[in-house]
């Protein structure tokens, strides 16, 4: 499985309705978080190994009403983090 992140911008007063539409319709949604800046949403995803990132990015998260925008972000490598206070 592979990580992948979404930031969506949406149509004005749509965030919390796509977040909503990922929710129910994208299985591979691990998190989705509304955010400041110019993107309203940041989703992550796992996806399969052999799964086309583009097509999937296009098919599925694009296509949902109210979606204006993304940018995709692939991740490389996962670093761990020592939780505070325990060593």
């Amino acid at each position: 499985m592979k990580p992948v992140f979404v930031m969506i911008k949406c149509h004005p007063g749509q965030a919390y309705r796509v977040a909503e539409q990922a929710v129910e319709k994208i299985s591979s949604i691990s998190e989705i978080y509304s955010i400041s800046g110019s993107y309203d949403l940041m989703a992550k995803f796992y996806l399969e190994d052999e799964t086309d990132t583009g097509r999937f990015v296009t098919e599925q998260v694009q296509t949902l009403s109210g979606v204006a925008d993304t940018f995709t972000v692939i991740t490389f490598n996962a670093f761990t983090v020592p939780q505070h206070g325990k060593k």
